[in-house]
């Protein structure tokens, strides 16, 4: 006898909780991959910690929240009609609880060491001049972060899109999105494309760090609505007839 109770709609509280989970594994996966992974890793092994990752959210928490895990994404969504505005400060305050407490279990670990630095934070810290790992400076900070958001948000708006026959493979696609671009922006800007990653190592990651939070704020954000408001313009408008 097969079981046609309907699925139930998540609650709020089931929704958020997703986001906090969800955002933990993310820095937690990254950040430490920064932290602890083997120097010969390098940049490819980080981006693969974060690519990898997104698509495990996705997969364990998509079906619950939509696996926004980053206040960027959670923003395109709304702008691009893909997500309700009423809901979204509870999804970016989610975002930044889970990517403190991820900040915090690393702390943790870190401080059971045998070397305990918070200059680890800094390292991995997003920025520009002393905070990118290449030496760009402010306005390369800004272009590899807004161009890299948009592609990002593009991707997700495309794969998720109603009637997409391969929509099961959705986190797959924008995980290794992801991957592909922290290997451009690694070395730029220590590719933020999420604020609640961000604040995660900032909180700890002193003055420098603190003190260019505002840019990996404002930056990923303006790539991700300005892609919303593209997607919306260009892709989701009603198609025309022709005679």
């Amino acid at each position: 006898m097969s079981d046609t109770t309907p699925a139930s709609t998540p609650s709020t509280v089931q929704r958020l909780t997703a986001e906090v989970i969800g955002t933990f594994i993310l820095v937690f996966a990254v950040i430490g991959a920064v932290f602890f992974a083997s120097a010969d890793t390098g940049l490819l092994g980080v981006a693969f910690a974060l690519g990898l990752s997104v698509v495990v959210g996705a997969y364990a928490f998509g079906p619950i929240s939509g696996g926004h895990f980053n206040p960027a994404v959670t923003l395109g969504l709304a702008v691009a009609g893909r997500f309700a505005w009423r809901d979204t400060l509870g999804y970016i305050a989610a975002q930044i609880v889970g990517g403190i407490l991820a900040s915090l279990a690393l702390l943790g670990i870190l401080s059971a060491g045998p070397v305990f630095d918070l200059a680890a934070f800094t390292k991995a810290s997003t920025g520009y001049d002393e905070l990118s790992p290449g030496g760009f400076g402010i306005g390369s900070f800004f272009i590899v972060e807004i161009v890299a958001t948009a592609v990002f948000l593009f991707v997700i708006l495309g794969v998720t899109s109603a009637g997409r026959s391969a929509s099961n493979f959705a986190p797959l696609a924008i995980g290794l999105t992801l991957t592909v671009l922290l290997l451009v922006a690694g070395n730029v800007s220590n590719g933020s494309f999420n604020p609640a990653r961000s604040i995660a190592t900032a909180v700890f990651g002193g003055e420098i760090a603190l003190t260019q939070l505002w840019a990996s704020i404002v930056a990923p954000i303006v790539g991700a609505m300005l892609a919303g408001v593209i997607y919306k313009a260009v892709f989701d408008r009603p198609a025309k007839l022709t005679a």
